[in-house]
């Protein structure tokens, strides 16, 4: 059993976490810097990640490439199988007409301002994707959605990762909460209740905070009272579920409600006309043929209504397989629990990506798209998501690597020390974790239970830690390049992902820093807001 070390470098924790930290310098700075393709970048802090663990924390090299293999494997399923067909359900979509008929629908039922539907289709309907689906595919599909409505693509990706951070800690279904519960031996619904006590804040002020950068403050300000609608309707909605109904049904309940009271509020409310936000359609000239603008909605109602009462009725345990990975499973001791490490890769075969297929099989044959066009539907997707599908395995096969080889460990060993400033950078922690993985979900896995070992350690509350870990990640979500490169898979941007990285790296550190900020008053002096 290979035990880890924790300071292997000169026996000291401040240069056993520098090297530590070199695999992700080194994504960051190809990503940002040098602006590479993800799937290079996270492929050379691979390389990097194993000549650390295998010469500076002593891994085993057999043991290396069995903990990358398992990684990749599980990034592979379920994660990239509910990216791949949730992209197949947008492709057929696209194929069916029904795609164009939701942009109609958009144009004949919102107003001709840039602004509002950024809001509506960005935030509101792009929560709803991340309720359901998650793991970049909001992105990939709301992006695309507003380069059609006229939004340059670059525009459209940014401000759609950014506002991709308020539901993602309740995305999936809920699965990130569920997933820290279980890392962590924490209560579910007391992890839900707190993030759902951190999220609403931003899920409020996401609305003004987006288009103040995308128009400025002024003319964020003359569409004040819409902004308050969609954010404000979709936080207290947001705090409601989380604490008091369900936190599997939070995105879904809370996008919904933000919709409707959005283009509810749109007929009675109308903004001043501004040219300089016209969107950039001949809205006249718009070709009209037999579908109806509603038709547009089919995808994304079927998908919504499969994945609930796929969860509900618990379809995805029906067939459950927990395989021990052969010759890694408790072949790690983690030094700083005094525990062998497991490795299991929970194999559903009816896991939600699979209740996806389902919705975009009753999708294509409700539309009565042909056998061809499905086919070429699914040709369409491989193209797109094959470079995504590499990235997402090298990164999460590098996540992997640095926890089960000890580097993780150091990291938060090295975060810890900051004492009583550990609030403030506990969000951090799950930052870097959503970062490294690409989901709130493998960040979760990653450090829950490290933070409420910090925690522990220093006598603060392991709710609020643990709960922070899921709520710092969600502001990494917008800089991990699973994340970017599962968002560019529709987009003339494939391989540029360095330059969607260097427009949202500002705003993501700006947002972590607010939430580690709220945390410390949590923390410190609003400790009623903490579940018991």
């Amino acid at each position: 059993m290979f035990h880890q070390l924790l300071t292997p470098i000169g026996n000291s924790l401040l240069p056993s976490f520098l090297v530590a930290a070199l695999p992700i310098l080194v994504v960051l700075v190809l990503l940002g810097w040098a602006r590479r393709p993800a799937w290079q970048a996270s492929l050379a802090g691979l390389i990097v990640g194993l000549l650390v663990a295998i010469f500076g924390w002593q891994y085993p090299v057999g043991l290396a490439i069995d903990t990358v293999v398992a990684g990749a494997v599980f990034a592979l399923w379920p994660i990239m199988w509910i990216v791949v067909a949730a992209i197949l359900l947008y492709n057929i979509a696209q194929r069916s007409g029904r795609f164009t008929a939701f942009r109609m629908w958009m144009i004949d039922n919102l107003p001709n301002d840039r602004r509002i539907v950024l809001v509506v289709v960005g935030f509101s309907f792009g929560a709803l994707l991340e309720g359901i689906s998650g793991f970049g595919t909001p992105v990939a599909i709301t992006s695309s959605l507003l380069i059609l409505l006229g939004f340059p693509t670059l525009e459209a990706l940014t401000f759609t990762l950014i506002f991709d951070t308020a539901p993602v800690a309740f995305g999936a279904l809920g699965v990130p909460v569920t997933v820290l519960a279980a890392v962590t031996h924490l209560p579910a619904d007391s992890l839900a209740q707190m993030i759902g006590r951190q999220l609403p804040f931003f899920a409020f002020l996401l609305p003004f905070y987006v288009i103040a950068v995308y128009a400025g403050i002024r003319n964020m300000l003359r569409i004040w009272p819409v902004l308050l609608v969609a954010g404000g309707s979709f936080a207290v909605t947001q705090f409601v579920v989380a604490n008091y109904i369900n936190y599997s049904l939070t995105d879904v309940l809370s996008s919904l409600i933000s919709l409707i009271a959005t283009v509810a509020f749109l007929k009675v409310w109308k903004p001043v006309v501004d040219p300089k936000f016209a969107v950039n359609i001949d809205r006249i000239g718009e070709v009209r043929g037999k579908i109806s603008g509603a038709q547009g909605w089919y995808p994304w109602i079927i998908v919504s209504v499969v994945v609930i009462v796929w969860t509900i009725a618990k379809v995805f345990t029906i067939g459950d397989i927990k395989v021990p990975w052969p010759g890694l499973d408790k072949a790690v001791f983690i030094t700083l629990y005094h525990t062998p490490y497991a490795a299991v890769w929970d194999f559903q075969p009816l896991a939600t990506g699979t209740a996806i297929l389902v919705a975009a099989i009753i999708t294509a044959f409700l539309v009565r798209l042909s056998v061809r066009e499905f086919g070429a539907a699914i040709v369409d997707t491989w193209v797109q998501t094959r470079i995504a599908i590499l990235t997402v395995a090298t990164i999460v096969g590098l996540a992997y690597l640095m926890n089960y080889s000890g580097l993780t460990y150091t990291l938060g060993l090295g975060v810890a020390s900051v004492g009583a400033f550990f609030p403030l950078v506990s969000a951090f922690l799950g930052w870097i974790a959503v970062f490294l993985s690409g989901s709130d979900t493998s960040g979760n896995a990653l450090f829950g239970n490290l933070q409420v070992v910090a925690a522990n350690q220093l006598n603060l509350n392991p709710i609020l830690m643990a709960a922070t870990n899921s709520s710092g990640g969600v502001m990494g979500k917008m800089i991990s390049p699973q994340n970017i490169s599962t968002g560019v898979a529709t987009t003339d941007l494939k391989g540029k992902e360095g330059v969607v990285f260097a427009k949202t790296f500002k705003h993501s550190l700006i947002l972590t820093i607010v939430l580690g900020i709220i945390v410390w008053l949590q923390q410190n002096y609003l400790q009623w807001m903490i579940p018991h």
